[in-house]
């Protein structure tokens, strides 16, 4: 099975992130040095990925190039969340990628992890969690308090 990735246009910065945090290869064009008019750039660019936008006339000229898009009709996240899981998308929380950069993660050496939890003036209790480390960023994850109010947002995109 090949794996969906995606191009998201600059309206859905908090749907890439969801995409993201749920294990799926997501661009957004706003983290990509874009040549020319940004519009044409995403239509003829990254065309293995299906390009996710808020544009009627940017997801019309998709069509009109034979670029996979999906028209977003929604403007908050939970909604966003809800259509797109006619693509076969399903949320939930993967953590194998960098929800800021999109960069794979991986398990933290103790020096990285300690790195930091020292910069970010983290408490050392933090090495009994498991931890995800994001190279790129020198960004840290784990399941803290926030994962249980994360799933339960997860858990609305479910509902109908």
């Amino acid at each position: 099975m090949v794996e969906m990735k995606f191009l998201t246009d600059r309206m859905l910065g908090k749907l890439t992130t969801w995409l993201r945090i749920s294990g799926y290869d997501t661009l957004c064009i706003a983290d990509v040095d874009v040549i020319g008019d940004e519009d044409d750039f995403m239509v003829e660019n990254f065309r293995d990925r299906i390009l996710l936008t808020k544009d009627k006339r940017l997801y019309e000229k998709c069509v009109k190039n034979g670029r996979n898009a999906f028209l977003i009709t929604s403007n908050d996240v939970l909604g966003q969340m809800k259509e797109i899981k006619s693509l076969g998308v399903k949320f939930q929380l993967v953590m194998n990628r960098c929800s800021v950069c999109n960069s794979e993660l991986r398990k933290p050496s103790v020096e990285e992890a300690l790195e930091v939890i020292r910069t970010e003036n983290l408490s050392e209790d933090m090495l009994d969690f498991e931890l995800w480390y994001c190279g790129k960023c020198n960004k840290l994850y784990w399941m803290g308090g926030h994962w249980k109010n994360m799933s339960r947002f997860i858990r609305k995109v479910e509902e109908d």
